[in-house]
């Protein structure tokens, strides 16, 4: 078997609260994705360095006036959380909880990669869960610093009537700013392995991984720190994930790092497993390179350009809608080569307007670009780019009259509307705009752009610092917006999405 050597991060961007499993020579990963429709995303790899996403679970969790951006105020920041994958008796499952809909999910398929899933609901929330399979048991073990567990009936469509539903253990208070929470749970050799990511507040002060360790479900654990470690960056601990082994019986760990403005961004670690404990990393610290003994395989890009050039009206897996888009607005086919975005409904905040089209932002710099034509804007209209997070910052176009549109960039003005920082007179129907992220070494910083033929760019309005905040919870994405705010029933195009990554972007 050839060896090969992983670079971390496996992802400099957003892939947050991963879990992992292996199928025979496969690795699956699932990871969060919040207020992102299709949601959930299912991630393969033959070799844990080269990843492709090839499904989402659901297109919409839900179908209400908050998913649907009607409410004025979304979900940003809930939706899907912290999912917990697992393989048992021929069948995949997959369960997480949902904070605004106050329920707990479970999803069920033979077929992981095509489906269909189907799901149970549960009310209640059952934080950062682990499904554990024991013998012929389910159980799901969750919670942040009381971790309980709660035993789920034989299809788990259900807790069991009369079954385990009390406190398993309580994890230490003092000088913990936050308890053990983000559970991965496994039974390995006879042994039970419960592990969870913690905060000290004394000492370095940064997450880190823990492991809780009993021969019996419900016995006494004894605990161990099995990764404490930013590899040298700011004091950001890398925690929080699975451990997993390969065909060959090697065994390794996916955890993430808090990177800032970017998101979550995961490794991959070796685990060596030291008088029963899987310990992770080599002699306590995370390594930029590692050497795997698995297949070559080709990298699939996390972010793409796009000519929307599709035979079908289908997008490609690359792309996720904010909240729940609605399907009569966009297409990519009534005009052959380009995205055509219309609207239905009044807003005067970028927030909170329908079908805005977005993928992730990738270190240490990227920047993407699109060709517009606004011909067919209605008054009050409003599209272009967004660097899309809470503090918030656009470049696009304005109609203000039937001759008169308007380059305008935009930013968060504190209460999530926008607040204009340069308004240009602009005379033709199509334009060139872009953003610029720049995130190496936490700078943070994202610059705007626009131009009349492609090449030559004008930086416009102010750069934007960046900022990683929790009411959304997400790493910052690029996003195609389009509103309007008189009148709707306009529409516009877009004739392609150029994505570039790498130091050099300018």
């Amino acid at each position: 078997m050839q060896s090969i050597t992983l670079h971390n991060p496996i992802f400099w961007s957003d892939v947050p609260d991963v879990d992992v499993i292996r199928v025979g020579g496969a690795f699956y990963m699932v990871s969060t994705s919040m207020h992102s429709m299709p949601g959930c995303p299912i991630m393969k790899s033959v070799n844990l360095r080269d990843w492709e996403t090839v499904t989402y679970v659901y297109n919409t969790l839900e179908d209400n006036p908050a998913h649907r951006l009607q409410d004025e105020k979304g979900i940003y920041g809930q939706g899907q959380w912290a999912t917990s994958l697992r393989f048992h008796n021929d069948i995949y499952y997959l369960c997480f909880s949902s904070n605004d809909m106050q329920q707990f999910y479970i999803y069920q398929s033979k077929d992981i990669e095509n489906g269909p899933w189907s799901r149970s609901v549960i009310n209640g929330i059952y934080h950062d869960p682990a499904l554990l399979f024991d013998n012929d048991n389910a159980y799901v073990i969750y919670g942040c610093g009381d971790v309980r567990i709660t035993e789920l009936n034989d299809d788990l469509s259900g807790v069991k009537p009369n079954g385990f539903d009390q406190l398993l253990l309580k994890t230490p208070t003092n000088n913990i700013g936050l308890r053990c929470e983000g559970c991965h749970a496994y039974k390995i050799n006879g042994e039970y392995y419960l592990l969870f990511i913690e905060w000290p507040t004394d000492g370095n002060q940064r997450r880190r991984q823990v492991c809780y360790r009993s021969k019996e479900l419900l016995g006494e654990y004894k605990r161990k720190i099995i990764l404490d470690d930013d590899m040298g960056y700011h004091n950001k601990g890398i925690a929080q994930g699975a451990i997993f082994d390969t065909p060959h019986g090697d065994w390794y760990s996916m955890l993430f790092q808090d990177h800032d403005a970017v998101g979550r961004i995961p490794y991959v670690l070796p685990v060596h497993w030291e008088d029963g404990w899987p310990m992770i990393g080599e002699n306590g610290k995370a390594q930029e390179k590692v050497q795997v003994s698995l297949p070559d395989d080709q990298a699939k890009p996390l972010v793409i350009s796009d000519d929307f050039n599709y035979q079908e009206n289908k997008l490609a897996l690359n792309w996720q809608w904010n909240h729940n888009p609605n399907n009569s607005l966009w297409s990519v086919t009534e005009k052959k080569g380009v995205l055509r975005l219309k609207t239905a409904q009044l807003t005067d905040n970028v927030l909170n307007a329908q079908n805005t089209l977005t993928q992730r932002t990738e270190g240490p710099k990227c920047s993407g670009a699109i060709r517009l034509n606004t011909s067919n804007m209605k008054i009050g209209d409003h599209a272009g780019l967004i660097a899309l997070q809470s503090t918030f910052g656009t470049v696009g176009i304005y109609r203000e009259t039937d001759d008169k549109f308007y380059i305008k960039t935009t930013v968060n003005d504190g209460s999530g509307q926008e607040k204009e920082t340069m308004s240009l007179c602009y005379p033709v129907s199509d334009l060139y705009l872009k953003i610029v992220f720049d995130y190496e070494d936490s700078r943070d910083l994202a610059t705007f752009y626009y131009s009349g033929n492609g090449v030559d760019w004008r930086a416009v309005g102010e750069k934007l610092s960046m900022k990683y905040t929790l009411d959304h919870f997400m790493g910052y994405r690029i996003g195609l917006f389009y509103y309007a705010t008189e009148e709707a029933g306009g529409s516009i195009d877009v004739d392609f999405f150029q994505y570039e990554k790498g130091s050099h972007v300018h």
